[in-house]
């Protein structure tokens, strides 16, 4: 998310392409590639995110333009308040006062992608499609370690089990 540029995002056809991160190297950060070739992909987004990144855009144009008389561009889509890349340690702060007052307890920012995986997966999207979207190299890891399975799932079970049987 700290790497995403805006010339990486498409706001006409609702995706977004996976070409660097940002990490921690030697003290500094850096843009680097993502950590597998299948990290690097493209991600089509539903219209809620694609309104969402079309007000963010707005408001980090204005606010640079008047408010940031220092700006930097690097072209990020969520860069620091003067454009340069996010200190990761500024995000988890933002996101915690962001999480408290939204009323989500302890929700870590990377459990977000765990529910975005859980969602898909309720929602009937076939694992595979799933996995590329969330750039996991292994299905394995798509199941086992993001997909979680909702209590009515768990509810659900059983009797379709009786039906079958039945």
């Amino acid at each position: 998310m700290l790497g995403l540029r805006w010339e990486e995002v498409d706001l006409e056809t609702g995706t977004l392409e996976v070409v660097q991160t940002l990490q921690r190297v030697g003290g500094r950060l850096q843009f680097v590639k993502p950590k597998t070739e299948d990290s690097e992909r493209s991600v089509p987004l539903p219209p809620v995110c694609v309104e969402a990144l079309k007000e963010h855009r707005k408001r980090q144009f204005a606010e640079r333009s008047g408010r940031w008389p220092d700006w930097e561009d690097h072209g990020l889509v969520f860069p620091s308040r003067r454009g340069t890349p996010m200190e990761p340690d500024n995000l988890r702060r933002s996101w915690s006062e962001i999480r408290k007052a939204a009323g989500l307890g302890t929700v870590r920012l990377h459990d977000l992608r765990h529910t975005c995986v859980s969602l898909l997966l309720d929602l009937g999207v076939p694992p595979h499609p799933v996995r590329e979207i969330v750039g996991h190299s292994d299905i394995e890891v798509t199941m086992t370690i993001y997909a979680h399975s909702s209590l009515d799932d768990k509810r659900a079970a059983p009797g379709k089990l009786g039906d079958a049987l039945g």
